[in-house]
């Protein structure tokens, strides 16, 4: 099939990964932390059928000495637990145009989770990292072809990002052990990162010496002019806001209804370059400024929320973020060919009767 970006309508094939693919629904922003049930999910293969009993991790590569560690192992360890919000790279691609061909993401693609775990940073200096070391490679049991690629799902860090102290090899979530949609027995959480960093059903971490150059880290997820174009890796969450819709919604459309008078908006905003510093409510395309509560915590959104007064008739509502950092969420799109990191402005459609 073409793959290339189109004006035209949704393929098949893209409706057979929103079939199997989920994301939240946004009346659930409400809440600080999501519920298991609504965290939004993708699954780039299958789901691999394991058995936590006998699994393991092997920790190797450049290092002084190799691991093999049991899950039980891995609980046995120093635990930390903490929210962290997770963004898919390609939440927003389907509102781009022309549309990259994929996973057709609107805004649900985010969620924020109670994720628990060990640090890998020990790990690693047990290993011993040897000088010299470059990358750390997360390996997946999901296995599959992508682009004519066949391959375990892989992603790397450098050893820089792998050892720093928030990022956790997680085997619970939300107080419960890891459900299999989402990685068990164990995946990888990194604060900050877009969802492709946290690498589910790991198997395997290798040092290496040489830059890893697997298909999901040298080909897959960087922002490109054109398919020729090598592009930049994609990292980092950009800064997002989405507002809850307010009052009742048509069903086909989604447009929303709403009484007039004044209506309370809340939602939520978050960025993995910086705290979020201020949101923007938006009406019409004419901005004010919104109230920022206190973030749920260090990696994880921040709630906000304004009045409006609602008047009879037909209106857009929108919504910006700007982090500590100085990043400015766009009210419009910024293509690439991948349809990674689009964080334009939500377009919530409502008519004041």
């Amino acid at each position: 099939m073409n793959l290339e970006p189109t004006h035209g309508l949704l393929t098949m094939e893209e409706l057979q990964l929103a079939a199997r693919n989920r994301g939240i629904p946004l009346e659930a922003l409400r809440d600080d932390i999501t519920p298991t049930a609504l965290h939004y999910l993708l699954v780039h293969f299958d789901i691999p059928a394991i058995d936590p009993a006998t699994w393991q991790l092997d920790l190797g590569g450049h290092v002084e000495r190799s691991l093999s560690l049991s899950l039980e192992d891995l609980r046995e360890r120093p635990r930390r637990e903490f929210p962290v919000t997770i963004e898919c790279a390609g939440n927003g691609r389907a509102l781009l145009s022309p549309r990259p061909i994929s996973q057709p993401w609107l805004n649900e693609a985010v969620s924020t989770a109670v994720w628990a775990g060990t640090p890998l940073a020990p790990l690693l200096k047990e290993a011993g990292v040897k000088p010299g070391a470059v990358d750390v490679v997360f390996t997946a049991a999901d296995h599959g072809i992508e682009k004519g690629y066949e391959h375990d799902y892989a992603r790397s860090l450098t050893v820089a990002d792998a050892t720093r102290p928030e990022v956790l090899l997680a085997y619970e979530m939300n107080g419960r052990a890891l459900e299999s949609q989402h990685g068990a027995p164990l995946r990888v959480v990194v604060p900050g990162w877009y969802g492709m960093a946290q690498v589910k059903w790991l198997k395997r971490i290798d040092v290496q010496s040489t830059p890893f150059d697997g298909y999901q880290q040298k080909v897959a997820y960087h922002f490109k002019k054109d398919k020729a174009d090598p592009g930049t890796p994609v990292t980092r969450i950009r800064p997002r806001a989405l507002l809850i819709p307010p009052g009742f919604p048509e069903f086909l459309t989604r447009t929303r209804i709403v009484e007039k008078g004044r209506v309370a908006i809340r939602g939520r905003a978050w960025s993995g370059e910086g705290a979020v510093s201020r949101v923007e409510f938006g009406v019409n395309g004419v901005w004010t400024k919104a109230l920022l509560s206190e973030p749920v915590g260090p990696f994880a959104w921040t709630k906000w929320g304004c009045d409006w007064d609602a008047k009879p008739g037909e209106y857009v509502l929108s919504c910006l973020a700007t982090d500590s950092a100085g990043n400015v969420q766009p009210a419009g799109q910024n293509w690439n060919y991948a349809g990674a990191g689009n964080n334009m402005a939500q377009d919530v459609r409502v008519t004041v009767r």
